[in-house]
């Protein structure tokens, strides 16, 4: 019996990777920059974000069993303290027990039909991004799972009542690539264009499209933040919203969307380049809410970034193509991103666009001070914090909010 495609492509891309470099040690550093990092008591490398996998799409006994498998690997770990180590392509290690998982439910879809099998090609999709997770540059699973992610991505597609277009837009010689999800196409929509963080995939943002903008008549675009994903060509500067600033003004070549009903979501760095475009972009967006956004705090802290997990500050030296990391340097450089420094969030000027900023109580990355900050310097803003006991478990409080102050804002 022959193999199904998919399956023929997960040999062909992973064959030549039973000796994959292990992801945690991709990203060098300075040998005094490494006796800065404070790593103890830390059992993954990785940041577990069972709540948001979870509110995403991944099955919850699901998700237990495969880092289950990851924790009791005997096979050889890169660092023997961290459990998701586990070096090469083979059971035990992250991406081949995720990939694993999100081949039985690519699987699935292809004995199904419809909206059954496209929400099983999503949830695959869903899964190959999580194998690829945090996206560190350079990590050759990695980059095959965004491959696997894509292609169920574009599978799910064909198969949805939903239109799910991708959409390309030039840039700089390059095209920016988007999907586009439309509830219905007899009119224009009112559109948002979302991004996630520095450690996710636009493919990641189905459910947000599904159960919140979809049943209230919007359209998504959704796109991946600078080096990573389908962005991956264009490294992260201070010009953080440059791609995102080309695809707004992009809509009105995209004639299933209202370009005078804009607005724009983003989650955690996402978030930043949303209330960046709204300084940047005021005539073209009706709206603009962030989800634990990094907006000044953390990213003038330096002492403070020095104490976040390796995780996180592999992603930001990977992120800004970082051959050697200084992690003195590094911390430094990030003053750069903040909006505060950058003028947006200071002196008299506000913008006109809706700001709605949203935060945990006691989030380190975007506390209530930042949150405060984006709302005062928007002729219409409000600044939210939840009182959750993690960002992601509000996910639901947040997003009802985010779509009802945007809803709110489309009218006018």
């Amino acid at each position: 019996m022959p193999q199904p495609e998919s399956e023929n492509l997960s040999v062909k891309l992973f064959k030549n990777h039973k000796q994959a470099l292990e992801t945690s040690g991709l990203v060098p550093y300075l040998p005094s920059s490494l006796e800065q990092l404070e790593q103890s008591g830390r059992t993954w490398y990785r940041e577990l974000r069972r709540p948001q996998w979870i509110w995403q799409g991944v099955d919850a006994i699901e998700l237990e069993s495969i880092l289950a498998r990851i924790a009791n690997s005997q096979k050889h770990r890169s660092r023997d303290e961290w459990l998701d180590t586990v070096s090469g392509y083979h059971s035990g290690n992250w991406a081949y027990e995720w990939i694993h998982a999100g081949m039985e439910h690519q699987k699935t879809a292809s004995e199904l039909d419809g909206d059954e099998a496209a929400e099983a090609y999503f949830k695959a999709s869903l899964y190959f991004s999580v194998a690829g997770y945090p996206h560190i540059k350079g990590d050759n699973l990695a980059i095959q799972s965004q491959v696997l992610a894509s292609q169920a991505y574009d599978m799910a597609a064909k198969q949805t009542s939903h239109r799910v277009e991708k959409i390309l837009v030039p840039y700089q010689g390059r095209k920016i690539t988007c999907y586009l999800h439309l509830p219905n196409t007899e009119k224009p929509l009112p559109v948002v264009i979302v991004s996630g963080g520095m450690d996710s995939l636009q493919t990641d943002m189905w459910r947000l499209y599904r159960d919140f903008l979809a049943p209230n008549n919007m359209a998504m675009l959704t796109l991946d933040m600078p080096s990573i994903g389908h962005s991956s060509h264009w490294p992260l500067s201070e010009d953080s919203s440059c791609l995102h600033q080309a695809v707004l003004n992009y809509l009105p070549n995209i004639p299933w969307v209202d370009r005078f009903h804009a607005a724009v979501m983003g989650f955690r760095f996402g978030g930043n380049v949303a209330l960046r475009l709204s300084f940047l972009e005021p005539n073209r967006l009706k709206a603009c809410v962030a989800l634990g956004a990094p907006v000044h705090q953390i990213l003038t802290n330096s002492t403070r970034l020095k104490t976040m997990p390796k995780m996180y500050l592999d992603v930001l030296a990977s992120r800004l193509a970082k051959q050697v990391v200084d992690i003195n340097s590094l911390t430094s450089q990030m003053q750069a991103w903040s909006l505060k420094n950058q003028g947006f969030l200071s002196g008299g000027r506000k913008t006109s666009v809706s700001v709605l900023a949203i935060g945990l109580k006691d989030d380190p990355v975007s506390p209530k001070s930042d949150n405060k900050l984006a709302a005062l310097f928007s002729k219409y803003g409000k600044g939210v914090e939840l009182n959750s006991k993690t960002l992601h478990s509000g996910y639901e409080e947040a997003l009802k909010q985010m779509i009802e102050w945007i809803k709110e804002e489309m009218k006018q």
